[in-house]
């Protein structure tokens, strides 16, 4: 990391580390709309990258990749932010789901089936899947998302009450908790399909190859299985914006990864 002058060898941390840029590119691809090109990640996460090694102290007590992958990161998230890269029509047809969801489990109590969920949109099941796999990217949490429709939202109610920052608050031991009972609540496939991915960190090809399914069909049941923690997560406020009482608000802008 270092040359002979004992300083950090920039040159040769962009060409060790620029793999790493790649290898996070493709993990965020699943979580995008097919309209977002990697390469538009990857030169942001480059940025990311150099600034890392710019600002990198080993005094910080981090080890350098652990850094570098968090500015990596914030970085192709920061660039996602500044353009409009989530079509209106698809957080619609996303929060149209969610809200789906959410009455199909309150009336039978369980996880509802695909062909539940398009009879109830009152769509054809191949079209049903064609918005599941055109879901990549509603993935991410919005602050308005927390809200409770009368202007004050989660934030404001709990900031003044702790010295933890907005992000200790979405990570606190109830949020967690709620969300390990959701993750418990999917189908079995769907479950696996997150296990696959998050905690073994395999690609959606190779998901398929284990599941035996293609690869968009993996992006399919990664869709669902998501709309389907956002539902358990949101409650009955995704019924509430499917039915369109935010009708008129402006676009909302991502926070953070769901």
């Amino acid at each position: 990391m270092y040359d002979a002058e004992g300083n950090l060898d920039k040159d040769h941390l962009v060409t060790a580390y620029a793999p790493l840029v790649k290898r996070i590119a493709y993990q965020l691809m699943v979580k995008l709309p097919a309209s977002v090109e990697p390469e538009d990640l990857i030169q942001n996460g480059m940025m990311g990258l150099l600034d890392a090694i710019n600002r990198y102290e080993e005094g910080l007590g981090a080890q350098f990749e652990t850094y570098a992958v968090q500015r990596i990161r914030g970085a192709m998230l920061d660039g996602l932010r500044e353009n409009d890269w989530l079509p209106r029509s698809l957080r619609r047809d996303m929060r149209r789901i969610e809200g789906a969801i959410h009455l199909l489990e309150q009336q039978f109590g369980r996880a509802p089936s695909e062909t539940e969920l398009a009879e109830s949109l009152g769509v054809p099941l191949l079209e049903y899947q064609r918005m599941l796999q055109d879901a990549r990217g509603h993935q991410l949490v919005y602050f308005e998302d927390f809200t409770d429709g009368e202007g004050e939202d989660y934030f404001e109610r709990h900031l003044g009450e702790h010295e933890s920052n907005p992000l200790d608050l979405l990570e606190d031991a109830d949020m967690r908790s709620h969300l390990v009972r959701a993750i418990e609540a999917l189908p079995e496939r769907e479950k696996l399909v997150m296990g696959l991915y998050y905690e073994e960190e395999l690609n959606l090809r190779e998901i398929g190859e284990v599941l035996g399914v293609t690869e968009s069909r993996v992006c399919q049941l990664h869709s669902q299985a998501v709309a389907r923690l956002r539902s358990h997560m949101l409650g009955g406020r995704s019924v509430a914006a499917a039915s369109g009482a935010r009708r008129g608000r402006p676009p909302k802008k991502p926070a953070a990864e769901a």
